[in-house]
């Protein structure tokens, strides 16, 4: 059997890095590891291949080839999936197809031939035996959440892991928390379920053991939510682990509650973590209890945020409004802790509700649900009828872009973040692709560039200063160099 396992395109977004990608010549962020996954899992005797439509192209040649074409995607990448499906059937190559896209509205696609839903651990072996007797169903799905203690290590090689900047792997799935925007619990449950450490290391080995010698991102839903297992034994292994061996930072998604815990957060930062993505949402603690964000009510949030930057963690934040408790002074509220805060990553989306999420179903009673979901949060779309109203809402929110992503305050914001940021280490790097970065930053942005002006105080600053963090900085001015491209869309 063939298997042609493909990836859809991302559109352009704040998350896909693509304009930052051209500096170090990369493709894309991360390979995709549900597809490797689920590869691992088919029968070792079948033959399969990859194709990422973020850093190749599907060729009719790669079609020819296949025998099924396993397809999964999130739901920013509709739109891309369209295509794929159009494509296939074209060539008469049969689809199967899962992942959260599908898991929440295959129904929308009537032109797959196969969906394998929920956590392929639970669902492709019962699809995969039915296949090999000549009588699969078309659907396949589970409401039972599987033990991942047997989700075999994803197929790495299948993937060219020169083309990204980032390998992913997962830890845990599900989250302790009942955000009602999120969809995480309704998809993945509220007890973390995790790995063992074991795996990790053995995931670990094998990505070392290819040569990889970069940043290794933590997929989890929230990296913390079992706090117990992670201290005694998944961050002592991962600091064994880490012994002589150079280079390999690692990132990860976890709650702002793990300012609460120094031992935590101690052994976080001795394992090699040097940014978290941590969930804000707002400073507005009428809408932080609306949206049932509990671990974020009742605390002085920019003070949590400056103990974490303070201890060696670079805090990209995430940030929602259109909340009904959210009055008209919510943009500068925003834009002021953003500042203030010193998160130069910072994620600003309009509310919107996924399918099965607590708030889907209250937009859904309201009778304020309308348009589509569309995955992406930081494209001025929402799928709800906000109680402010749709144009004071949007206006304000391309006030938010606008401003956090203009020069003189993004670049204001990198400066509050690197007198906070004290690393116990700072990463030394003889890649070439940095200095090839480096060259390309002077040219694009500090001779050419509209924040020429901002670049090189940041630049000059930070070598009489913070020498130690320059590679941080001229990163960070290649980073807002994207986010400026993107926000542009939304601010026109």
């Amino acid at each position: 059997m063939k298997i042609l396992l493909v990836y859809p395109e991302f559109p352009d977004t704040f998350w896909s890095f693509k304009h930052a990608l051209k500096f170090i010549r990369k493709k894309a962020g991360a390979p995709p590891l549900g597809l490797l996954t689920v590869a691992a899992m088919l029968p070792s005797d079948w033959e399969k291949r990859l194709v990422d439509l973020n850093v190749t192209d599907l060729t009719e040649k790669d079609l020819k080839w296949a025998d099924y074409v396993f397809l999964s995607a999130m739901v920013v990448q509709r739109e891309s999936v369209q295509a794929i499906i159009k494509r296939c059937n074209t060539a008469g190559v049969k689809i199967v197809a899962g992942g959260p896209l599908f898991t929440m509205e295959h129904e929308k696609f009537p032109d797959v031939d196969y969906f394998v839903l929920n956590e392929a651990e639970n669902t492709l072996a019962p699809f995969l035996r039915d296949l090999e007797l000549g009588q699969a169903k078309r659907v396949y799905s589970s409401s039972e959440f599987p033990d991942i203690h047997l989700t075999p290590i994803p197929l790495w090689h299948l993937a060219d892991l020169r083309h990204y900047e980032t390998v992913a792997i997962q830890f845990s799935r599900g989250c302790p928390f009942n955000c009602e925007f999120c969809n995480i619990t309704s998809l993945l449950g509220h007890i973390p379920r995790t790995k063992t450490a074991n795996q990790i290391i053995a995931e670990l080995d094998s990505i070392y053991a290819l040569g990889w010698r970069k940043n290794i991102f933590f997929v989890d839903d929230n990296f913390i939510g079992n706090k117990k297992y992670i201290k005694t034994e998944v961050l002592p292994a991962l600091i064994e682990w880490r012994k002589g061996k150079s280079g390999v930072p690692f990132s990860t998604e976890l709650s702002i509650n793990l300012a609460d815990d120094p031992v935590l957060l101690k052994l976080i930062v001795q394992a090699g973590f040097d940014t978290v993505f941590v969930g804000i949402e707002t400073p507005n603690e009428d809408s932080l209890t609306e949206c049932n964000k509990k671990q974020n009510v009742g605390r002085d949030l920019v003070e949590s945020v400056k103990l974490l930057q303070r201890s060696g963690l670079q805090v990209q934040g995430g940030f929602i409004v259109g909340f009904d408790n959210d009055s008209p002074t919510i943009f500068q509220q925003q834009i002021d802790f953003i500042q203030k805060s010193g998160i130069v990553t910072a994620m600003v989306g309009l509310l919107q509700a996924p399918t099965g999420t607590l708030l889907y179903k209250r937009m859904e009673k309201e009778g304020r649900l309308v348009n589509e979901f569309s995955g992406d949060n930081v494209d001025g779309s929402t799928n709800i009828v906000p109680k402010m109203g749709i144009v004071p809402l949007q206006e304000g929110y391309r006030k938010i872009l606008h401003q956090i992503y203009a020069p003189k305050y993004y670049y204001e914001r990198v400066v509050t973040f690197l007198r906070e940021y004290h690393p116990p280490r700072v990463r030394a790097t003889s890649d070439p692709q940095y200095f090839l970065a480096l060259w390309r930053s002077i040219y694009h942005l500090g001779i050419i560039g509209v924040e020429r002006l901002e670049y090189w105080r940041l630049f000059f600053w930070t070598l009489f200063n913070r020498p130690r963090l320059f590679p941080m900085a001229i990163t960070f001015t290649i980073i807002g160099f994207h986010f400026r491209q993107v926000a542009t869309l939304h601010v026109t």
